[in-house]
């Protein structure tokens, strides 16, 4: 079982999600693309996406694709569940909690607190919805960086403004099972697609 795991404020049709799924399609494979938020964005925290995770794949052996945030749940995932075998981990979102006041700023960060809710653009429905602030609460139960012990392919790009390169090359450092490619890209990685499938097809069907 193969398993792709969307970003943040992102859905199943994603651009790189169907993309991968159509080559997995020509080779005879089925790509099993889950919405980690069901339908409910405002209330979506990393425990019920893990969750969503677990329900799916269930006692099957699975590797996992997964972008941003989807490749931080990935990982989580799978030091905290038997069952994956192999990761790709693409532009993961490493550290996520502790890189919010920055990106969002004090101020927002505080109305969030304060409102118990604020407005992300959610890329799937183009339009903008609301986030619970139990997002950030649920997500001090969980760690930087997961302890992962599978088979990792790390793919980042070096110009990656919303998730810094940095992380994953902290993440990688000192870690034998795990592969980093920095590439010329964005956190987008949607110039690159035809690389990521050349290393993602031998990385995980090799």
């Amino acid at each position: 079982m193969i398993l792709y795991l969307h970003g943040f404020a992102s859905g199943p049709t994603s651009r790189k999600a169907q993309f991968f799924r159509s080559c997995f399609a020509k080779l005879g494979i089925p790509l099993e693309i889950p919405d980690l938020t069901e339908g409910d964005f405002e209330h979506m925290t990393i425990s019920r996406q893990l969750d969503i995770i677990r329900r799916m794949v269930g006692d099957r052996k699975v590797s996992f694709i997964g972008s941003s945030l989807g490749g931080y749940l990935a990982a989580a995932y799978a030091a905290r569940y038997p069952g994956p075998q192999r990761l790709v981990l693409l532009a993961p979102a490493f550290a996520f909690l502790s890189r919010w006041p920055a990106a969002l700023g004090v101020d927002r960060m505080e109305e969030w607190k304060r409102t118990g809710a604020l407005s992300f653009y959610h890329y799937a429905d183009r339009r903008d919805r609301k986030l619970s602030y139990r997002f950030i609460e649920d997500g001090r139960c969980y760690e930087d960086f997961p302890d992962v012990q599978q088979p990792t392919l790390i793919i980042h790009g070096r110009n990656d403004t919303t998730v810094p390169c940095e992380l994953s090359q902290a993440f990688a450092k000192g870690r034998q099972n795990v592969e980093l490619e920095l590439v010329d890209s964005d956190h987008e990685l949607t110039d690159v697609l035809d690389h990521l499938w050349s290393r993602i097809s031998q990385f995980l069907l090799a």
